[in-house]
């Protein structure tokens, strides 16, 4: 499971986003609809849900290639995911969004009480 690194400015600049532009490719637009059963719009929705969304970070392991960060959070039907993101010239990438696992609940649950 991916390590993250807990970095303020990403709070902030996901809470001074008026509306959010996607990125998306033949790859990463239906890998976690094949996977997980979760499709471009509840990633999408995701990050518009942001009274419930929690940053977690940037990724410090495993190492990429660009900074990758995560995030915990529901989409509009309430299932809690957790989502693997890049951010390229202001838009977000998804690189990955699969339901949270017992764990990332846990975490969830205890950074929301806070």
């Amino acid at each position: 499971m991916a390590q993250f690194e807990f970095v303020a400015w990403l709070i902030q600049w996901i809470l001074q986003q008026d509306d959010f532009e996607f990125d998306w490719d033949q790859g990463n637009s239906t890998k976690s609809a094949k996977k997980h059963q979760i499709g471009l719009e509840s990633a999408e929705q995701f990050f518009r849900n942001k009274e419930v969304l929690v940053p977690l970070g940037i990724q410090v392991s495993p190492p990429a290639d660009e900074p990758r960060f995560g995030a915990l959070g529901m989409d509009l039907l309430g299932r809690r995911l957790s989502v693997c993101f890049t951010i390229r010239e202001g838009k977000i990438r998804v690189i990955s969004i699969r339901p949270m696992s017992p764990a990332e609940r846990k975490k969830y649950a205890s950074l929301r009480e806070e």
